[in-house]
């Protein structure tokens, strides 16, 4: 595919967080972007696995954390996982949103069990039993069911027990649905070439757990997005940054919960677009989060 040259808007655009590029998708057959060049010292070395050096991943964790990314031979790949062995959990999903994974009408898996065990997770680091199970907590999708829609087995493997997080449910059921569900508004070919999106809970750091359940499994405090969109205008990016209660705040103006990339990672301890250029990382992450709420259209 023809490489094309990547130039910088310094105005108005720049202001709302583009940066310009060509007016194609550069997003090549594999999944991996190209056309884009420049000093990147933060990237994933991604000569020990292709898929880490794809736009959606933060920079990997390392230590005793492993990735897990799920693909069909048809849809090619679905989504990633960041799986933190010692304690249990996943730390992200991320994937991509864009025309030729983004239709279909599948429903929702309806297997036994319902909420399948990850073959692709050696068993050593999983929980005897499914340790969501009467605890009061929803097995709440990192990356939804509804934004998998094209087949039944994409479908299916978003209900891995990988891409859940313990919530309550007046969360899971309410304000979080309302971020995903602005997010599948953003999945429109008027908007986006193609949506970067990392997604997760807080298990890190100690202040940002809720609790831990007798069985181990950590509740985040926190929940959050990162989400980049690249179109014919350039890159901008958002970041939706949520306290994990039991409330229903379902009604809340999302712009309340609109930070900028680098104040997630402050928060997150994470490097969110580490695989952008440097340059561009920079500027589409410091965007102000009052410019970044205009160029998104947030209310």
């Amino acid at each position: 595919m023809k490489e094309k040259s990547l130039y910088f808007i310094i105005s108005l655009l720049s202001a709302l967080a583009f940066i310009a590029c060509g007016p194609d998708d550069d997003r090549l057959p594999n999944g991996h972007e190209g056309g884009l060049s420049g000093e990147n010292i933060n990237k994933n070395n991604s000569n020990l696995n292709d898929t880490i050096g794809r736009l959606e991943f933060p920079r990997l964790k390392g230590g005793n954390s492993i990735v897990i990314t799920h693909a069909t031979k048809d849809y090619g790949i679905n989504f990633s996982v960041e799986w933190d062995c010692d304690k249990r959990s996943q730390r992200w999903s991320c994937y991509q949103m864009y025309p030729k994974n983004s239709g279909g009408n599948v429903g929702r898996y309806d297997g036994d069990p319902q909420y399948p065990y990850d073959p692709k997770l050696p068993r050593e680091y999983y929980f005897d039993n499914d340790p969501f199970w009467r605890s009061g907590y929803d097995h709440g999708h990192i990356v939804p069911s509804a934004d998998r829609q094209s087949t039944r087995e994409v479908n299916m493997q978003t209900f891995y027990l990988t891409n859940m997080q313990p919530q309550r449910n007046k969360f899971n059921a309410g304000l979080w649905a309302v971020m995903e569900q602005k997010l599948r508004d953003w999945n429109n070919n008027n908007f986006r070439d193609v949506l970067y999106v990392c997604k997760g809970g807080t298990i890190d750091k100690s202040y940002q757990i809720l609790t831990r359940l007798s069985n181990g499994l950590i509740v985040p405090k926190y929940f959050f997005m990162a989400i980049l969109c690249k179109n014919s205008q350039g890159y901008k990016a958002l970041g939706f940054w949520v306290e994990h209660l039991n409330q229903d705040r379902s009604d809340d103006p999302l712009s309340q919960y609109v930070v900028n990339i680098d104040e997630l990672e402050a928060k997150t301890g994470i490097d969110f677009f580490c695989n952008l250029p440097d340059e561009i990382e920079n500027q589409v992450e410091s965007v102000t989060a009052k410019n970044v709420i205009k160029a998104w259209g947030v209310r």
